[in-house]
């Protein structure tokens, strides 16, 4: 990414309203959309509605205007394998990653850093956590800026780790943004599969401001209950009968290998551990002269 870039979108948002806003803040430093979500479930972007697919892209990339992001990663803990359809309820969960939620009735530990769940190697493979951590987002598509709000879940590969050649996780790609005093929401973002990983990730780059007579569009967009929804973590409770709006996905017996889903939204650890506290903790972002004169090194 260039600094023209960053200047260029600098210039898109001149005229309208500048800074950091409240979500861009939190997921920097520190729900069901309506039934509407994008999966990237086998490496592939695919909208899903009520659970089932309607779509699919098939380039390795997308574009999408952030409208909100829950300001904390969220976890959850299941005692059994996946399979997949089948509904099952998880033994805690936790909508900060600090603490197990309230509706928890037997939480493994009272919280989050201290439980023995999130340590590293305490899941399938040596690098991987028993309870799982994701990210949720609510987007709309820049074309279509009052249309559908859709949610976005992101696996922990997804969302923590360094910038690539001008791509960003989710986390660090917020935190470029936010050390340029620019909101998430004011940014046309490309999302596109990273072709190196061995399961799904995602990684971000900021495309073009947002076109000045969309701000508002997207403003109430970031306010509307699909939005709101989106960004919240909702699990199937069981004995409640609660449904499960495409939060977690429900393991049930064990299984020998990792289901393509668990490769969704099961990846790596989660950067609060008790462990390696110091090596999963994501960095700031580089900031964007640093970008550049890599860039140019490269190219001369």
């Amino acid at each position: 990414m260039s600094n023209d870039l960053i200047l260029s979108i600098k210039n898109g948002l001149a005229n309208i309203k500048t800074g950091v806003d409240e979500d861009t803040r939190a997921v920097a430093g520190g729900g069901n959309g309506g039934g509407k979500r994008i999966s990237i479930k086998g490496g592939v972007f695919r909208k899903l509605v009520g659970g089932k697919e309607v779509g699919a892209i098939e380039d390795r990339h997308m574009n999408v205007v952030i409208v909100r992001m829950a300001h904390d990663a969220a976890r959850a803990f299941y005692s059994q394998g996946y399979q997949e359809g089948v509904k099952i309820s998880p033994v805690c969960w936790s909508s900060n990653s600090k603490t197990p939620d309230i509706d928890v009735k037997n939480p493994p530990a009272k919280s989050c850093d201290s439980c023995p769940n999130s340590i590293k190697g305490s899941g399938q493979g040596g690098n991987s956590t028993a309870c799982r951590l994701q990210w949720r987002a609510a987007v709309v598509l820049p074309n279509d800026p009052a249309g559908d709000v859709m949610q976005l879940v992101l696996p922990a590969t997804s969302c923590f780790g360094k910038e690539d050649n001008g791509r960003w996780p989710f986390r660090a790609y917020v935190q470029m943004l936010a050390n340029n005093n620019i909101s998430a929401a004011n940014v046309v973002t490309k999302m596109q599969f990273d072709t190196k990983s061995p399961v799904p990730k995602v990684v971000f780059s900021p495309v073009t401001a947002i076109p000045e007579e969309h701000f508002e569009v997207i403003q109430r967009q970031a306010k509307t209950s699909d939005a709101e929804n989106a960004i919240k973590l909702t699990v199937y409770q069981q004995d409640e009968g609660k449904e499960d709006n495409g939060a977690f996905p429900a393991p049930a017996a064990p299984v020998a290998a990792k289901a393509p889903e668990e490769e969704e939204e099961a990846p790596e650890p989660a950067p609060v551990l008790r462990e390696a506290k110091k090596a999963e903790t994501p960095t700031a972002a580089p900031d964007a002269r640093s970008v550049i004169d890599k860039w140019k090194k490269k190219k001369e």
